[in-house]
Parts: C-alpha cells; structure tokens; sequence
C-alpha cells in the first residue's frame, strides 16, 4: 500500500513539475511577444535581399522569418502567405526575412523560432508577433486589425 501510494506520490510531483515548466514557458514566450510589440518602428532598416521595408506601399507589412532548412516554413508557412496575398491583395506586402542572416531583426523582434511572422502597419509599427506557424484565417484577422485601426486614425 505504501508503495503505491508513493508512485502515486511521484506521478502526481512530476505532473506539477511538468506544469509549473510549460507555464514557465508559456510566460517566456509572452514576455518575449511583448517586447517585440514594443519596438521602436522599423521604418529605415533593409533586408539583404533588397527589400526595403520603408518604401512599401501597403498599409500592412508582413516580415516572414523562415530559413534555407525550415521545413514548415516552405511547406506551410509560405502557402498561407500566398493565400493572404491572394485575399488582400495590394493592401498586403510579405517581406521574406532570413533568420540566419538577419540578426539585428531577429533580435529586434525577439524571433524563437522559425516560422515566425511580424505584422507591422505603414510605419512599422509591429502589431502581432507569432511565433511558428500562423495560418490564414489567423494572419487575416491581424491584418485586418491593423486596416481598421488605420480607417480610425484616417478618419478621425
């Protein structure tokens, strides 16, 4: 009896361990988010490949972060990239960032991992920050959110 109730015991202080560490995480991730949505606007910087992020047109900008070996960014992440272009169309521009390359916005945006995208407005304000893979109907909504705060601000 007294041996089960110590594994009983130990299960139990393990599952509060591995809680306590995924809450630990969770806490990271966030404090990290945070940060990033508090940058300064990134309105002069330029991507290696040319991209400059301050003469973009569109009110909304998309820095992708991805890397040559990143499985999920070139099977999932730039598909559902696509499908935003395809859906917003000029209202949209995605910048491919190099994560391996482009350290100053990797660490600018706190970048974890990668797929990571940043959704910034015309001038570089960030407004969302995700971390791996984001899908459609979760990139759209962020855009969307950034197009009509920017309605607000026009119009008032």
């Amino acid at each position: 009896m007294q041996e089960a109730i110590l594994r009983l015991g130990i299960v139990l202080l393990v599952g509060v361990a591995a809680w306590l560490l995924v809450q630990a995480g969770k806490s990271f991730v966030e404090r990290q988010r945070q940060r990033a949505l508090v940058a300064a606007p990134l309105a002069t910087q330029a991507t290696s490949n040319d991209q400059s992020l301050e003469h973009m047109g569109s009110p909304v900008r998309i820095l992708a972060f991805s890397s040559e070996d990143c499985r999920q960014c070139h099977q999932l992440q730039t598909p559902a990239l696509q499908r935003v272009l395809a859906a917003r169309g000029d209202m949209v521009d995605v910048v491919e960032v190099d994560a391996t390359t482009e350290t100053a916005l990797v660490q600018t945006y706190h970048v974890l991992t990668v797929p990571s995208t940043v959704i910034l407005d015309a001038v570089g304000q960030a407004h969302a920050v995700n971390y791996g893979f984001a899908n459609t109907q979760r990139l759209l909504q962020q855009i969307d959110e950034v197009l009509a705060k920017t309605a607000t601000r026009l119009s008032a």
